[in-house]
């Protein structure tokens, strides 16, 4: 279809159909006609409330307030997440978004404390990041030397809502509206027109499918295919609600492992968001619901949600005139908090990849290739944590513990395992201190390191790695607390 591409439809609202919205708006809205249709009867799904560090650039390119944004969403700040009883029942440890440690060209700090560690060492790894022992001590503030590396919490019904008026304000059109027809070009199949409940028929371009699970334009009308992921992503339900803040805000996610599943806390300025994510071939909905009640944070606000999914990828994001973003391009599924993370950069890869002179080819298969291999490093970051584990005190932690795994992950963990190495893949979100602090906390312990290590007296470098976690933990001590920052920096109560 080699015509000049004007009218784009975005097919679905919340959080993926406004942040597609923005990001299209900000950046090519004057050249655009921009129409967003979303249904007030089929709602969202609005329960990713957590997110990760690049949302910070995401807002800047778009030049949104950041005080702004968090006073209108009940927002908070999120240093990592706290594991509890992953690698074994009783383990606790937190992935952070901070460095570990100081790193040499040659050998990452993972190395000098494999070394040190071996010779007697009291500090665990996480001891040398101060992101970390930040949020272990519930404190927090934003430094710039050195710089505090950390994302955010946040109500997600509500920034959908804070998207919306800042997308209308940039000439983006919402019709309320139920989609009950697509319809295709007879020619070559591409999407012609949908055609809503009231009679009312859009035209369009480019359409975007943003309507979740079911992908209404990509999968149903295009039969574009899924890669089921299920193999080694087992968890297909969730169970998703709000709670009483029962204290102070901690700055950090909880993912409470359980007999068949994990729990997630999140907490924000008037309440903590809380699901359950479960295989249902291994306890029922109504078991689920139980262990879900039982492990609440605080007082129940609303009345759970039961979600069901697939984890996997749509074998292609981009299909001949339409794009899916969010739950209609794949599922991974909630532990790391990536999902608005691949919104975000599905949504900034189309305004780089835009067609503006028509859809050829190349185009399309150089959007779908790097976002096959985006999500297909966080799919192995993710699997990490289950196939990581020691627990065998259920068939679910068991299936997890003894299941094959992408030879691309069984090379990352080998690797570490044998040599201490882990790296950033180009185009990765996580970096190399992601891989060591989940791998060691879950109890994967390198059993070599780098040869340059053994070039430093053993004396020196003992004194010196328990000076350097000193030093990270009176830093962390003089903080404020979490609490008192969000109180004076972004409360909802001054918005």
């Amino acid at each position: 279809m080699n015509l000049p591409i004007k009218k784009v439809v975005i097919a679905g609202g919340g959080t993926a159909g406004w942040m597609a919205a923005a990001t299209i708006s900000h950046h090519l809205g004057p050249v655009l006609d921009i129409r967003l249709i979303e249904s007030e009867e089929i709602g969202t799904v609005g329960v990713g409330e957590a997110t990760v560090p690049p949302m910070q650039t995401f807002h800047k390119l778009l030049n949104i307030d950041e005080q702004e944004f968090l006073r209108a969403t009940q927002g908070t700040f999120k240093l990592g997440i706290n594991f509890e009883n992953w690698g074994q029942k009783g383990d606790e440890y937190i992935h952070s978004f901070g460095i570990t440690g100081k790193e040499l060209w040659m050998a990452d700090f993972v190395h000098f404390w494999v070394k040190a560690k071996g010779m007697g060492l009291k500090q665990d790894y996480g001891d040398f990041c101060l992101e970390l022992q930040a949020a272990k001590m519930g404190k927090f503030a934003i430094t710039e030397n050195p710089r505090t590396n950390y994302a955010y919490h946040f109500n997600a019904s509500l920034y959908a809502k804070f998207l919306r008026k800042y997308s209308e304000a940039r000439g983006v059109r919402r019709t309320e509206g139920k989609i009950v027809e697509v319809a295709t070009h007879s020619d070559n199949g591409f999407i012609k027109s949908v055609t809503l409940a009231s009679g009312e028929v859009v035209e369009g371009d480019l359409f975007i499918d943003c309507t979740g699970f079911r992908g209404l334009l990509i999968e149903q009308t295009l039969h574009t295919g899924y890669e089921d992921w299920s193999q080694w992503l087992l968890n297909d339900s969730a169970i998703a609600s709000q709670t009483k803040n029962p204290g102070p805000a901690l700055p950090y996610t909880r993912a409470v492992a359980h007999q068949a599943g994990w729990q997630w806390h999140i907490p924000l300025q008037s309440r903590i968001g809380t699901g359950f994510v479960y295989c249902s071939k291994y306890i029922s909905d109504e078991d689920a619901r139980k262990t879900f009640i039982d492990n609440l944070p605080g007082e129940l606000i609303n009345e759970p949600i039961v979600l069901k999914f697939k984890t996997g990828r749509r074998k292609k994001s981009w299909n001949k005139n339409c794009i899916a973003l969010g739950l209609s391009s794949g599922f991974i599924e909630p532990l790391e908090s990536t999902s608005i993370h691949l919104i975000m950069n599905s949504a900034l890869r189309l305004v780089r990849f835009f067609p503006s002179n028509g859809i050829q080819e190349a185009n399309v298969a150089e959007y779908n290739q790097q976002t096959v291999n985006e999500i297909e490093r966080i799919r192995d970051f993710v699997i990490l944590h289950y196939k990581a584990t020691e627990r065998d005190d259920t068939p679910y932690w068991r299936y997890c513990r003894d299941m094959a795994i992408p030879e691309t992950l069984a090379h990352r963990i080998n690797l570490f395992k044998e040599t201490a190495i882990a790296y950033k893949a180009e185009g990765e979100i996580f970096f190399m201190d992601s891989w060591s602090q989940v791998m060691i906390g879950q109890r994967i312990i390198p059993s070599a390191y780098h040869p340059y290590v053994d070039a430093i007296n053993h004396q020196d470098l003992c004194k010196y790695m328990e000076e350097f976690s000193e030093d990270i933990k009176k830093r962390a001590m003089v903080l404020p607390s979490h609490e008192d920052f969000v109180r004076a920096y972004c409360s909802e109560n001054d918005a």
